[in-house]
């Protein structure tokens, strides 16, 4: 596994499984990780390596850690593969994201059941024909934990790419045909927002035998502007964090009752 190139520690995140829980949120920006590790008890700042950045506390007396992943599939991917190898078995990733569905609006959360693999890294795990599914007690968790805050929360598919701008502007793409097509249908199909992300944790979270969830924070909604509907924007990701912990919470206490 990861130790292959350091005997002692992950190559990439820098630890050993002693400074880690078993649940763990994840984020993309390192930045966001201290706000997360606020909500702990105890909590401490571990590492912090490359796009990686660790704090580990204390949640309903369980160890609990925050981990940013950075973006796109390929560094969500090794942070996941590391974290797995320490005994990590339970993730929420509590990410961004720009709404499709026209009734997802800035502000909202959506809670992802799946995603499109418009990328790469899952298809290096798994056929294209397997699809990318939360686990359904991480997502049942999060729509309770939902349900104690005034928020708009949306349940259902997300798409995930690896072009940020090939989504923003893919009219300045040479395959601008293709990715305008494929908008159009995941669209159509009932796809609420858009990341990069969600697929890769999902698939190899089901490879690796452990569980995973996503919660989105909706930005804004190209949709509705596209459409020239109103698009509020809003930049805050505390709705989405606030949740995430309860789900952590509901999930520690439903696990402890089962032991």
């Amino acid at each position: 596994m990861s130790t292959v190139y350091d005997r002692e520690k992950e190559f990439h995140l820098q630890i050993t499984p002693d400074q880690v829980g078993k649940y763990v949120l994840l984020c993309g920006d390192p930045a966001r990780c201290e706000k997360i590790a606020a909500c702990f008890d105890e909590a401490h700042f571990v590492h912090s390596n490359r796009e990686y950045t660790i704090f580990t506390g204390k949640m309903e007396g369980e160890d609990v850690t925050v981990c940013s992943h950075g973006i796109g599939g390929p560094s969500t991917a090794i942070c996941l593969e590391e974290l797995v190898h320490c005994g990590c078995h339970t993730f929420i990733r509590v990410g961004t994201s720009g709404g499709m569905a026209v009734d997802v609006m800035g502000g909202d959360v959506v809670i992802g059941t799946g995603a499109i693999r418009m990328e790469g890294t899952s298809k290096e795990y798994a056929p294209i024909e397997y699809p990318a599914v939360a686990d359904y007690k991480v997502v049942d968790a999060l729509v309770r934990a939902a349900k104690e805050f005034p928020v708009n929360a949306h349940v259902g598919v997300l798409q995930c790419k690896d072009s940020f701008y090939g989504q923003h502007d893919p009219s300045s793409m040479p395959v601008a045909y293709e990715l305008k097509a494929k908008w159009d249908a995941f669209l159509n199909c009932g796809a609420l927002a858009s990341e990069m992300e969600s697929a890769a944790l999902f698939i190899i979270a089901g490879v690796r035998k452990v569980r995973a969830g996503s919660i989105m924070a909706v930005f804004a909604n190209q949709t509705r502007r596209e459409l020239g509907l109103e698009d509020p924007m809003d930049k805050d990701s505390g709705k989405a964090v606030r949740i995430a912990v309860e789900a952590m919470r509901i999930l520690i206490r439903e696990d402890r009752n089962l032991s």
